[in-house]
């Protein structure tokens, strides 16, 4: 466990994870996960960030296996590509072109609109708008487009997320401010300008660099796989339980009919003995013979 973690540690310090702001545009708050300064730059603790790290991939470990949703968020140019990667790896909805405001907490308003985008691009398919003229669809092309662009990543979500994972928390305050009034969990990759009392999970790390932002956003990834494939696991021995309490049934319910036709048999044995049965009285005699005529 110890080499895993000093593992971890290496490759944290080769992305340049511990790499912070300048020491002027520190958070206070930030504080205990402040490791020194050098050359006016501060450096981030790589111990309490693999700690931080292990505990929120631990917890959305569990918010995978539970059946929830996570979503992934980072606008920031430098971390787009990288976060939709690894949400798609992970089949969970995200958001890297812009957060529209009341995302989560207008969340049927927004439903709506992916129902419309989804609605033309089923017509756009299927040859529905046959009839319209060339501009027509190229308008309804290019909405489809925007829309696209913007709510893609969410088109497959059905309710509210559990979690969100963000990467830069003060450039995506306005996400956190919505999962804050909805109490959804968060989870956020914090630089030393952050303030990280501001996330349930917070994650002290370099947010601009690349490769920093990719060897996190893997990590935590890697974790929802491993929950999602332990829930799948889980249902493959619900459904093996269920045949198994079925085939007992099964051969109870046989057990018990096999006693049934033995009883059967055994009152035929016990009528057959050679007992002559008595006659039953014919209906309305009472059992005596009827009177002779004189």
């Amino acid at each position: 466990m110890e080499d895993n973690k000093t593992s971890l540690q290496q490759d944290l310090l080769e992305a340049g994870v511990h790499f912070g702001h300048l020491k002027k545009k520190w958070n206070p708050k930030m504080l205990p996960y402040i490791f020194a300064e050098k050359k006016g730059i501060h450096i981030i603790d790589l111990n309490r960030t693999v700690e931080s790290l292990e505990e929120a991939a631990a917890a959305l470990k569990h918010i995978a296996r539970s059946g929830k949703k996570i979503m992934f968020v980072a606008t920031k140019k430098q971390a787009k590509d990288i976060v939709a990667d690894a949400a798609r790896k992970v089949n969970m909805p995200y958001v890297t072109e812009r957060w529209l405001g009341g995302m989560l907490t207008n969340f049927s308003t927004i439903r709506k609109s992916v129902k419309k985008m989804q609605s033309i691009e089923k017509m756009l398919g299927d040859g529905t708008l046959e009839n319209i003229t060339k501009k027509e669809r190229l308008s309804l092309q290019r909405d489809k487009d925007k829309m696209e662009k913007v709510l893609g990543g969410i088109s497959q979500l059905a309710r509210l997320p559990a979690a969100l994972f963000i990467v830069d928390i003060t450039n995506e305050h306005i996400a956190l401010a919505e999962a804050h009034k909805l109490n959804v969990t968060t989870f956020g990759m914090v630089d030393t300008n952050s303030d990280p009392s501001r996330v349930d999970f917070p994650i002290p790390a370099n947010d601009d660099a690349t490769k920093s932002i990719a060897i996190i956003t893997s990590y935590v990834a890697a974790a929802i796989a491993e929950g999602l494939q332990e829930r799948a696991q889980d249902k493959e021995n619900e459904v093996v339980e269920e045949d198994e309490e079925t085939e007992r049934s099964i051969k109870s319910l046989e057990a018990d009919m096999e006693d049934d036709g033995r009883r059967g048999s055994r009152r035929r044995t016990k009528d057959n003995t050679g007992q002559p049965k008595r006659r039953s009285a014919a209906p309305g005699h009472g059992g005596r013979k009827p009177a002779q005529k004189r």
